[in-house]
């Protein structure tokens, strides 16, 4: 409930700050191009709660039909409230340039005589003198109150120049908004980039050098994303032709019900050791819970681990290969257990652990975990989200590291602190609400790992 009141909050706030600078500082008051501005934002701004709870509130039918103009609209909305705020002060300076090079100087305030007679006679005995100011930048109605809400009048020509400034800047924001967004869609609806990433491993028996493991994340599937998407993830991902393939959480975005026949093509995944999953927050999200997931992709041929592991055995070696539930599972009691999920193995060999969530890698860490493998954040999706995802997870995107507990040991020759724990994020093959990317294309990922 307070997660919704605090959407509602933000919603009426952020169209309320649009309407003033794309609506009434650019069109006259009464007029009718502010009347239909007006009542086309309130529209707008009603429709991001409907398509937020459409799916759950009035069926999925009517959320599929709110998905498009609803989540298009909240990615217009975002960069127009962007490049509103990167603008305001150029904006600003501009309307005081415009106000200083108006300003009445001494020479424009003059005395006006007025006399009034004041005897029965209709002689003059006496003379009332009043001083009236005037002058181009003065208003006597409003005094200093914004020149365009009134009608224009003797500043007429100030008032001209502020709306010019005004509407050009809002030209300005919407086709700045409008570009982003058109570019955005296409890069999120394009083919995901391969990222190829080598990752040392110093515990990692040279037998499985070359190791080759396809990553992929946030694939998303729901009301915006049709079966090709899926098609197109699985092409790209068997023309890698790896050796394990993992998904590391947020596959869906709905029901068995809903997306099953989206979710089918990941029966054709290839790959010599079999495909892996672990939940996300959003298979806790969906209205049945995780658990038709999890059967559901048993019966596709990609095996969920929850809170275990398997042996991965290569060239007579072996490595751990492990997965932790997300974190969102705690409140259904389904949270992750990673002391379950690692008891028991050899300590000699790596362990690779799918998790996903960035933020487990400090527990992760304290279990000598050798890489962690996640998603969730989308690298922040649009710009300048992914300024803001260090405040909730240790890192965006990419490839880092973790200090053991107690660790002191100095990096070897080739950058790899053999106390570390790596962890590597992965920007995610889809997209939740918006159908937009910017800065953060989709990625699909190869790790090769190398003894170190």
């Amino acid at each position: 409930m307070g997660f919704l009141v605090m959407i509602l909050v933000t919603v009426v706030v952020v169209h309320y700050y649009l309407w003033r600078r794309l609506v009434r500082s650019t069109t006259l008051p009464g007029s009718r191009s502010r009347r239909w501005s007006t009542w086309a934002l309130v529209a707008l701004a009603a429709l991001l709660p409907l398509t937020l709870v459409g799916g759950r509130a009035f069926g999925q039918g009517v959320g599929h039909v709110l998905a498009w103009p609803g989540y298009l609209w909240l990615a217009i909305m975002f960069y127009l409230f962007v490049f509103s705020l990167v603008l305001e002060i150029p904006r600003a300076i501009a309307l005081l340039t415009v106000r200083r090079a108006r300003r009445p100087s001494s020479a424009s305030v003059a005395p006006v005589i007025v006399s009034s007679p004041m005897s029965a006679g209709g002689s003059a005995v006496a003379a009332a003198e009043t001083t009236v100011q005037t002058g181009p930048g003065v208003d006597a109605d409003n005094g200093l109150a914004d020149p365009v809400d009134r009608e224009p009048g003797p500043d007429a020509a100030m008032i001209g120049r502020r709306m010019f400034i005004s509407r050009t800047t809002a030209a300005a924001v919407g086709v700045g908004a409008l570009a982003t967004v058109g570019y955005g869609m296409r890069v999120a609806q394009g083919d995901p980039v391969i990222e190829r990433v080598p990752v040392r491993l110093a515990r990692l028996d040279p037998r499985m050098n070359g190791l080759r493991f396809a990553v992929v994340s946030d694939i998303h599937l729901g009301p915006l994303t049709g079966r090709g998407h899926t098609e197109r993830i699985v092409r790209m991902i068997n023309s890698l032709q790896a050796d394990v393939v993992a998904i590391v959480g947020d596959l869906v975005d709905g029901t068995v019900a809903e997306l099953g026949p989206l979710a089918t093509p990941l029966r054709s995944l290839e790959s010599r050791y079999g495909a892996y999953f672990v939940t996300g927050n959003h298979e806790y999200y969906t209205a049945n819970g995780p658990q038709e997931w999890i059967d559901e992709l048993d019966s596709l041929g990609v095996r969920s681990l929850r809170n275990e592991r398997v042996e991965i055995r290569h060239a007579g070696a072996v490595l751990d290969l492990a997965g932790v539930n997300d974190l969102n599972g705690q409140v259904m009691g389904d949270g992750p257990d990673m002391a379950k999920a690692l008891a028991g193995r050899d300590p000699g060999r790596p362990v690779v652990l799918l998790a996903h969530q960035p933020l487990q890698v400090e527990q992760a860490a304290e279990h000598g975990v050798d890489l962690q493998l996640s998603g969730h954040t989308h690298g922040g999706q649009m710009v300048p989200f992914n300024l803001l995802v260090p405040l909730q997870q240790p890192m965006v995107a990419g490839l880092a590291e973790v200090p053991r507990p107690a660790a002191g040991a100095a990096a070897d020759a080739r950058g790899t602190r053999p106390d570390a724990t790596q962890v590597y994020v992965t920007r995610g093959a889809g997209f939740w609400g918006p159908p937009v990317r910017v800065g953060a294309p989709p990625e699909i990922t190869l790790l090769e790992l190398r003894p170190s």
